[in-house]
């Protein structure tokens, strides 16, 4: 199955496991080094990057759901974009995420460290509701396929109020809005650059 995949799909989806097996092995010593920190609190400019390659060790779901995600999602983007530019968006997105976390987690004063590879999949989620938007997408509960064109903007809003609400405080919802935005500024980027978003 894996050799059927494009290859920087498949190499986010290797490292990310990997790495989960690594945290599962060492423990909390790569949280220290790698996980986003807030200003202040251990920040240092390579978790900026590194943090979207950790998982939740206790919840096997994170990851789980995370690389499932990728694997919906970034097959058919790096197979319609190229792998070079699949990933320069996903990179973009994360960083994206992680800088928009870095500035609500200096305004609300947070101590807590940010890991997950969300930021960047909502990235990909966006772009895909944007090359493929009457492709259907269907969450488990409710089980309600709508098309990528509307489930996107309706998730979105969702983070959003769950964001601003503080519902789920465990969860980065302003991560994943970061990376919504990272992934539409690529995108107008490369349409007011070449047009078409494609190699």
């Amino acid at each position: 199955m894996l050799s059927n995949l494009p290859p920087a799909t498949r190499a986010l989806l290797l490292a990310n496991f990997g790495i989960f097996l690594l945290q599962l092995l060492i423990g909390s010593p790569l949280e220290q080094w790698f996980a986003l920190w807030p200003l202040g609190s251990g920040f240092e400019p390579w978790q900026l990057v590194s943090y979207a390659f950790l998982h939740d060790p206790h919840n096997f779901l994170h990851i789980l759901l995370n690389m499932f995600a990728l694997f919906m999602f970034g097959t058919p983007l790096e197979r319609y974009w190229g792998s070079r530019r699949f990933t320069a968006f996903y990179f973009v997105c994360v960083v994206a995420a992680g800088l928009t976390q870095l500035t609500v987690a200096t305004f609300d004063h947070s101590v807590s460290d940010t890991l997950g590879a969300s930021g960047g999949i909502f990235g990909l989620l966006l772009a895909f509701a944007f090359y493929f938007p009457h492709q259907r997408i269907m969450l488990l509960f409710p089980p309600i396929p709508l098309p990528a064109w509307l489930f996107v903007p309706l998730y979105g809003l969702a983070e959003l109020y769950q964001g601003v609400a503080g519902y789920q405080p465990g969860v980065a919802h302003f991560a994943h809005l970061g990376g919504l935005l990272g992934g539409a500024a690529m995108i107008l980027f490369w349409r007011i650059t070449d047009g078409a978003g494609k190699r």
